[in-house]
């Protein structure tokens, strides 16, 4: 229950007053001095068009004198969010506040993390959020109705006709373009279009959620519900804590209607360039019947996720062999395997996924492991996610989420998967006996980093390392694999593992080299690397401007797409507006 801690409200409350008059005056060293000379200031928007993170007293002071006069910040408050209270965040015991203010752009928003210092209560962590531009905000309806929504139309135009006629496109370009119609792409679209900015998106299969829809048959997603919502439309609290595939993949056709998405469905993104004279992009679509159309949209975002182009390595022999060969992303279900033997190039989530489906569907399957792999048990990967069982609304926990500067998040990962790892160790321990190859992450930070650097490397166990310790899923390492034979692999001690299926688990690429197959190399090496994290501490290229003018990528999980999403449509708006 929340209930106001005196103490905690009355010290957040001095410290913002002390921060305000600092900011009010242009007094960066004064603001400064209010940190712990280790702090740290995550800005997202607020004092400036980018994501920026400042660590130590000499990055906030020189961040502070470049943005005070610009920016006028003014009004630091506590917001009516959550109360002050203290937590523990990082193996840190601090003071946990919300706040709001006011900068020349608009009203923003923050989390205040203090602790107690020699030299009294200072900041830990800081974190400002860019919440609205001034005059611009959401058209969220919340006035109630006005004159025009009293009216009717008869023997006009209804609202159908209205969005039918609106999702063609025949008579204007549209100002945004968005490649990719899973998470990343319908929140985006439904962040830009209540901002009022006119947004398209495209999406290669023929149904909205076809993404989730038409992946394996046993999928569900790894975490838990309340940490999944969409912008503006959360799960029904009747929902399974663990959502099937099937069932997230109806909700986002359902969510692209509710939100008035304009989708076009069939549709294959050919390719683009960038007129820099027009100040705009010139791509092609090809749509289902075959016709192609050229459009001029001023941002191009990529929506397709981590998991984009299948990487297919080059395997000595694989064109001998002469069974089937599927990427992951095409397995559906084992059925058709039943008594046959079956190999799972892999060890991440979908290797060992896949596995445990042909092993249960009665294939005798081998997973083939690649490189060492992190396994956590399914109730201990859900401690990363903590904040969200916390109690307080969910709107409150994604500010909380974005208040972790890289050094502070590598921390505390580094302590969730030491937890995790006694938790398990009877588990790890007899992975490693059976041959298994394990890591913990690098610098021993789990899987969150592993997702965030690479985009996989480990595995949720939802009973397919029991089903290996057991036996009753194959090991083999691939390292003793001398080549693929016609009928299956043979090792380097000269036998043959059989398999009349091989699916390769093998990953995706970066969405760099997406951008190089679809828009050339120049602006693939232009932008660089996309994921992964940067010297800066950030995610390169994601949700922020990238070394292409008009080029976004939008990019993650649910909840990173959810929160995110506001981030860059934000930055998208500004540019409409010529603020950026």
């Amino acid at each position: 229950m929340n209930v106001m801690d005196r103490p905690a409200s009355s010290t957040a409350a001095a410290w913002l007053e002390a921060f305000d008059k600092a900011m009010t005056a242009g007094d960066a060293e004064a603001a400064t001095a209010l940190f712990l000379p280790d702090g740290h200031w995550r800005d997202v928007l607020a004092f400036g068009w980018d994501i920026v993170t400042s660590n130590g007293a000499d990055a906030i002071a020189e961040r502070l004198r470049a943005a005070l006069d610009r920016t006028r910040p003014r009004g630091v408050r506590l917001s009516g969010r959550t109360p002050p209270r203290r937590v523990k965040r990082a193996g840190t015991e601090c003071i946990e506040a919300m706040f709001t203010f006011e900068t020349a752009t608009g009203p923003c928003e923050g989390v205040l993390r203090l602790v107690t210092a020699e030299s009294g209560t200072r900041a830990w962590i800081l974190l400002t959020t860019l919440d609205a531009i001034r005059g611009h905000e959401e058209r969220l309806n919340r006035a109630g109705a006005g004159e025009a929504d009293y009216q009717r139309d008869f023997g006009g135009e209804n609202w159908l006709d209205k969005r039918l006629r609106h999702q063609r496109y025949e008579d204007r370009e549209p100002a945004v373009l968005v490649i990719g119609a899973g998470q990343s792409g319908l929140g985006i679209a439904a962040r830009l279009g209540a901002l009022g900015v006119d947004t398209l998106v495209v999406d290669r299969q023929q149904r909205i959620g076809d993404n989730w829809r038409k992946r394996y048959h046993a999928l569900t997603l790894h975490n838990e519900v309340h940490v999944n919502h969409l912008p503006y439309m959360p799960f029904p609290p009747t929902w399974p804590v663990f959502i099937p595939k099937d069932k997230l993949a109806g909700w986002f056709e359902a969510y692209a209607e509710a939100m008035d998405l304009n989708v076009w469905t069939g549709t294959d993104f050919r390719g683009g360039d960038w007129d820099e004279a027009g100040g705009h992009w010139r791509v092609t679509l090809r749509r289902a019947d075959g016709s192609e159309r050229l459009l001029k949209p001023r941002h191009l975002v990529f929506a397709t996720g981590v998991s984009s182009i299948p990487v297919k390595p080059k395997l000595p022999g694989l064109e001998d062999f002469e069974g089937t060969i599927l990427h992951s992303g095409a397995y559906t279900e084992g059925a058709a395997w039943e008594g046959r033997p079956t190999l799972v190039l892999g060890s991440g989530n979908s290797g060992h996924d896949v596995a445990q489906d042909l092993a249960a569907s009665g294939s005798k399957v081998t997973i083939v492991q690649r490189s060492p792999t992190y396994v956590v048990g399914i109730r201990e990967a859900q401690r990363v996610y903590s904040i969200y069982a916390e109690g307080i609304p969910f709107e409150d926990c994604d500010l909380l989420a974005m208040a972790s500067p890289f050094p502070v998040m590598k921390h505390g990962y580094q302590l969730s998967t030491a937890h995790s790892r006694q938790v398990d160790k009877p588990l790890l321990d007899a992975l490693e006996a059976r041959g298994f190859r394990l890591d913990y992450g690098p610098d021993e930070t789990g899987f969150q980093m592993k997702y965030l650097q690479r985009g996989g490397g480990y595995y949720f166990n939802v009973g397919a390392s029991d089903m290996i310790v057991e036996g009753r899923i194959g090991l083999l390492q691939f390292a003793d694999i001398d080549r693929f034979v016609t009928g299956g692999a043979r090792l380097k001690d000269g036998s043959v593992v059989p398999a009349e299926l091989l699916v390769l688990a093998t990953g995706y690429l970066n969405q760099q080299e997406v951008v190089r197959h679809f828009l050339g190399s120049a602006i693939a090496d232009r932008i660089g690397p996309v994921w992964g994290f940067g010297e800066d501490g950030e995610l390169r290229n994601m949700w922020r401007p990238t070394g292409q003018d008009g080029l976004w990528f939008t990019a993650g999980s649910l909840a990173q797409s959810r929160i995110y999403s506001k981030v860059l449509a934000l930055q998208i708006q500004a540019r409409e507006l010529g603020l950026a």
